[in-house]
């Protein structure tokens, strides 16, 4: 899954050797934090938040066969 994350992010950013991406297990399922140069976060968030809805849609449904709960969370 991170994997995934970090192909769809170093592929939408100017500064891909800025994206990292750091799992966190808590209450709530499992947490990936993206984190992007601050220049980029526009880029990976988009227009009204279309694309980090579709990063979220993409990995939840990537996520369907373990039944885990998983978030994306995007940070600069």
């Amino acid at each position: 899954m991170k994997d995934l994350i970090l192909v769809i992010a170093k592929a939408l950013v100017d500064n891909p050797e800025d994206v990292r991406v750091e799992v966190k297990e808590d209450d709530r399922g499992t947490v990936y934090q993206l984190s992007v140069n601050p220049d980029d976060v526009g880029k990976v968030i988009g227009k009204q938040g279309r694309i980090a809805k579709a990063l979220r849609t993409v990995v939840a449904s990537a996520a369907v066969k373990s039944q885990k709960r998983v978030m994306v969370d995007i940070i600069s």
